[in-house]
């Protein structure tokens, strides 16, 4: 039996969710596909410690609160996965769980979707499968050398990993945190920096999240030239901290360039270290100017915090960097590369992609009748990707959709 619907949203995540929300508002008949369960990346792909990076006052829809936990505190993993399946049941979204949808293909009256409880029909189809699609692992560490590899998306906790010391690559959210995790757990650490971005967690009592909404950069629409794929050290552990990689340093984690080619067991490291380090001060240092200058035009009476432009003496391993490491030697028996994804719409035989097999889109509106993309890096705004981002460009969509619908007669 063929099931016929208006709308189909693939994906019961944040941005499933909220496209739920919107077209129910609208009355537009939809039915949403989890391949899984209601937030499964957050339930099976994240490690088990991890919390928000932004405060739950923040990171959140704006029609609902997080029950039972201070505003400002940082809502763990499983908090989070129950957030959505309360908020789910409280719009009464239609989602259906552990159905896979393998082929979407598009028709003269909308498209044809091949899943494993059979076929659907729909007139709108919104791609809501987010960003984290397809976890990408650089192929130059071989497997002959007997190391453990692994994805961030694999990583759980210090005690899955065998003994021995672990190196991290990327430096962004996760494996600054991973990476931080594992030094409090007693391991040697090495960790790979490359391009990043590091906001304060907190700047003269205000949240980084409220200091990048009052200057205007979660509504930034475009990314800056070479930004497009720069990660941001940020961390909502240990209730909120500003990452600092000199502090790690000086805590006995060993800093790393990028991770280069590796011939025998010897991996060769790239000398940015050091420039890395100063892009990400940069980054930090422009974020609190920008802030001062904002606080001093709307006068506002917010304590100073000369503090927050010390940093830690530069360690060691940034004045003199390594350049090549000798995995074996070092006593490397782990590898966790947090490296980031890159998409996957295999399944979807409609619309344009480019080289790098992302839609080619318009805030999420594709060329081809009816099809829609939601929960995408910047796909109309820097907020895109995030919780309360998604639910305003859901809106966007969902509109649409209604807009383009046949009026009564």
């Amino acid at each position: 039996m063929t099931t016929d619907i208006h709308t189909l949203v693939i994906g019961g995540g944040q941005a499933g969710i909220a496209a739920s929300e919107h077209l129910g508002r609208r009355a537009i008949p939809h039915i949403v596909l989890e391949r899984a369960r209601i937030a499964e990346r957050w339930r099976t792909e994240r490690w088990d410690s991890l919390v928000a990076n932004g405060p739950a006052w923040h990171d959140r829809f704006p029609n609902m609160e997080f029950d039972g936990i201070d505003p400002s505190a940082f809502a763990p993993k499983d908090r989070i996965v129950r957030y959505f399946e309360e908020y789910a049941a409280k719009i009464a979204a239609p989602i259906r769980c552990g159905v896979t949808v393998t082929q979407a293909s598009k028709t003269a009256e909308g498209f044809r979707v091949e899943t494993s409880d059979g076929p659907f029909t729909c007139r709108n189809l919104i791609a809501a499968t987010g960003p984290f699609q397809r976890p990408l692992i650089p192929e130059i560490v071989p497997d002959t050398l007997g190391i453990t590899q692994m994805h961030s998306t694999g990583y759980r906790n210090p005690a899955q990993l065998p003994e021995g010391a672990v190196m991290v690559v990327g430096a962004g959210s996760s494996g600054s945190q991973i990476a931080d995790e594992l030094l409090r757990a007693g391991r040697r650490v090495f960790l790979s920096v490359g391009p990043h971005n590091r906001p304060p967690i907190r700047y003269r009592s205000k949240d980084f999240v409220w200091w990048l909404g009052v200057l205007g950069e979660w509504d930034a629409r475009t990314s800056k030239p070479g930004q497009e794929h720069v990660t941001i050290a940020v961390s909502g552990a240990h209730g909120g901290r500003t990452v600092d990689f000199r502090d790690f340093a000086h805590r006995g984690m060993t800093l790393l360039g990028r991770a280069g080619a590796v011939t025998g067991s010897t991996m060769q490291i790239a000398p940015d270290l050091a420039a890395n380090i100063a892009g990400g001060d940069a980054n930090y240092l422009a974020t609190l100017d920008k802030a001062d200058a904002y606080a001093a035009a709307h006068t506002l009476d917010l304590p100073e915090e000369p503090s927050a432009r010390t940093f830690p003496a530069t360690p060691d391993c940034v004045t003199n960097p390594v350049l090549s490491l000798d995995l074996k030697a070092a006593g490397i028996t782990s590898i966790i590369w947090a490296t980031g994804f890159a998409p996957d719409f295999g399944w979807l035989k409609a619309g344009t992609f480019d080289a790098k097999g992302a839609p080619v889109h318009d805030k999420g509106i594709s060329a081809t009748e009816g099809l829609y993309f939601l929960g995408l890096p910047w796909l109309t705004r820097r907020a895109s990707p995030f919780i309360w981002g998604v639910w305003h460009d859901a809106d966007h969509i969902a509109g649409t959709i209604a807009a383009r619908m046949p009026v009564p007669a």
